[in-house]
């Protein structure tokens, strides 16, 4: 408000990168430690700032891409509220660690948050660029399946629908100083959620 504009009004690029640029921030935004902070109408991607004299736009929730920010909105508390590794360690430096944050040739950023003891670890992975990137590498500490939850760029919230059907499985090939690493699908300006599953795929 106060003249600084809507969030998605600021993202860079095509009708379709804002949108996306918006989601894979709000993904990111969430799967980083910290308090989540959205300002009202940013939940369905309003594109004027917010008026304390009216009423936000909620006429914008008929257009599939909107409606498709109000999901993912939805759906990142869901996470948020049922994977303990996103907030039981907000504030303390037990509950993060980096696995890449020099890649700036690609723009990925890939981290893991951990809880406590029984908490399975959540590795959250942001490609902030519009390219997608197939068979990219990914170095994790713990062997078993990691299941893909959560994906900005799913095509109910309005992306390509690029993934990983459903999760992968980590191999014993070392990278970004870890023992185990997986091999994913890395859509174009998107935020991806995984789920350590020791017992394997399903």
């Amino acid at each position: 408000m106060h003249g600084k504009g809507s969030l998605i009004a600021k993202m860079p690029g095509d009708e379709w990168q804002k949108f996306a640029n918006l989601r894979a921030f709000l993904g990111y935004m969430w799967g980083h430690p910290g308090k989540k902070l959205l300002f009202m109408g940013c939940e369905f991607a309003q594109w004027r700032e917010w008026n304390h004299d009216i009423e936000i736009d909620w006429y914008l929730l008929g257009s599939d891409r909107h409606w498709g920010v109000q999901q993912l909105a939805r759906d990142l508390n869901r996470c948020y509220r049922e994977l303990p590794s996103l907030h039981e360690y907000d504030c303390d430096s037990r509950g993060f660690h980096w696995l890449q944050s020099d890649n700036a040739n690609v723009s990925v950023f890939a981290w893991l948050r951990t809880g406590r003891e029984g908490s399975m670890p959540v590795l959250v992975i942001a490609n902030l660029t519009p390219q997608l990137h197939q068979d990219y590498r990914v170095g994790v500490p713990y062997a078993g399946w990691y299941r893909e939850c959560l994906n900005t760029d799913a095509e109910v919230y309005g992306g390509t629908g690029a993934g990983n059907y459903g999760g992968v499985s980590a191999q014993e090939v070392g990278h970004d100083g870890q023992r185990y690493s997986l091999r994913i699908t890395l859509p174009p300006l998107a935020t991806l959620f995984f789920v350590l599953e020791p017992g394997g795929a399903p």
